[in-house]
């Protein structure tokens, strides 16, 4: 009870918003990138950009930092953290930073005077913590990718640093931002189906972006980084917190890292694809075939953001990470998972995190009192009422194509346009995956992996 408590008692202070700067009041207007049915009331005009520290100039960082380019009104890219010089030249010539404000590790930022806004924290999930920790501390409102930390405790801390040093703290939890998602969400506030009785939510990895991500790459092993659950599902617990709007009050959870082990090596298997493996042509986990031949999976994480070509991509695969053999890696994360939840109100939740698919793409169940919800991320969102006897379908691409950009249906940049306006306007209100809302789904995570680490055990939340 006592680490509930901590969100409570701390998470509490950041409900009241900070004073809104007189110059605000009363410039509400039209704001780009908003869904028809969206009200504009809260967003406000620019009166010069937010400036941006990109602390891990990855994939995620490369994301978010292309906001700017769509609306540099809003933001500016002034500066980045990231040992990978392809990666830093990538940013300069991008975003024409001066060479003072380039920097190699994360810690080096905060050994200048604060010169920007905020700070966005993408780097490999060991660093958030030191990052987000440094960041406040010197000034910086902090958007940070999931997962928040690589413990509880360090979550916990973050959390208390945000309120000591009255900043603003996002989550990147973008689902929140998707229009699939957040009809979801309309229909089940909306009473539509009655009273929320249960929940079927499963997340299918897919093979092999889970041989990529949680194996081969930056995610496979929870010293490195954190418990896959925590890595990729924390999006899929806060969806359903999200959701329902209600306290998790027990949790259960059984799984483990059952077949990417070196026991299930087949005879003839080398320790890296192009080391004279004798199944390499068959293996449906061939490096070769996976980044390639078929070009199964994006390689920006093989070749640092360079313009694919054969020679770099079979260099990598002969001498980097994604080149190993998946059955002898340093991987240790679950490769599947249930996690049962019970919810106020007796409502039930299970859970599975599956990386044994050949698809991928959320699905959910919700059953009601009144109808029920069945949904496909990728396809569809159909909602059924017991009364009428009828149901109503949405289509994915439907919801979708109003605001493109980013991914995750667009939910990446209204996650920075509702941060940038959170900061700009000094409204934490305005977004809405605050750290003090994103704790609750941590939380979750981390009991069930308590759970799951203890035989089942059912924990009390």
């Amino acid at each position: 009870m006592k680490r509930r408590q901590a969100i409570k008692s701390v998470g509490g202070a950041l409900l009241a918003p900070l004073v809104l700067r007189p110059s605000l009041a009363g410039s509400a207007g039209h704001f780009a990138g908003l869904q028809p049915d969206e009200d504009d009331s809260k967003f406000v005009t620019f009166d010069k950009p937010l400036t941006c520290i990109i602390i891990g100039a990855g994939n995620r960082g490369w994301t978010y930092s292309m906001y700017s380019a769509s609306f540099p009104e809003q933001m500016k890219i002034v500066g980045i953290a990231e040992p990978v010089k392809i990666r830093q030249e990538k940013f300069r010539q991008a975003y024409n930073l001066d060479e003072k404000n380039i920097f190699d590790t994360w810690e080096k930022v905060f050994e200048k005077p604060k010169f920007a806004d905020f700070a966005i924290v993408s780097t490999i999930d060991k660093h958030h913590y030191g990052a987000a920790m440094k960041a406040m501390e010197a000034g910086y409102h902090v958007l940070l990718e999931k997962a928040i930390a690589q413990s509880w405790e360090q979550c916990r801390d973050i959390l208390q640093q945000s309120v000591k040093y009255n900043r603003i703290v996002g989550i990147c939890h973008v689902l929140r931002y998707s229009p699939y998602f957040i009809k979801m969400r309309e229909v089940v506030r909306s009473g539509e189906i009655g009273e929320v009785v249960s929940i079927q939510h499963m997340e299918p990895v897919g093979n092999i972006h889970f041989s990529h991500s949680f194996v081969r790459g930056n995610w496979g092993n929870e010293k490195e980084s954190t418990p896959s659950l925590l890595s990729k599902s924390c999006h899929d617990l806060d969806i359903i917190y999200w959701t329902l709007g209600k306290k998790c009050k027990r949790v259960t959870s059984f799984g483990g890292l059952s077949y990417f082990r070196n026991e299930h090596a087949p005879g003839g298997s080398a320790e890296r694809c192009t080391g004279g493996c004798a199944i390499e042509e068959t293996c449906p986990y061939s490096a070769r075939r996976i980044y390639l031949t078929e070009r199964l999976w994006d390689t920006g994480h093989l070749i640092d953001l360079q313009p694919w070509e054969e020679g770099k991509v079979l260099n990598a695969i002969r001498e980097g990470p994604y080149g190993r053999c998946v059955f002898h890696c340093d991987n240790d994360v679950a490769d599947h998972q249930l996690v049962n939840m019970e919810f106020e109100n007796g409502i039930t939740v299970a859970f599975n995190m599956e990386a044994h698919t050949s698809y991928m793409g959320r699905r959910t169940r919700i059953m009601g009192t009144k109808g029920d919800i069945v949904g496909d991320e990728g396809t569809s969102l159909t909602v059924s009422d017991f009364r009428k006897r009828d149901s109503t379908t949405y289509q994915v691409s439907k919801l979708d194509d109003d605001f493109e950009g980013g991914g995750h249906g667009g939910g990446d940049y209204r996650l920075l346009r509702d941060f940038l306006q959170a900061v700009y306007q000094e409204d934490p209100s305005l977004l809405t995956s605050t750290i003090g809302d994103s704790m609750e789904s941590h939380y979750i995570g981390y009991k069930a992996e308590e759970s799951r680490k203890n035989g089942g055990q059912v924990i009390s939340l």
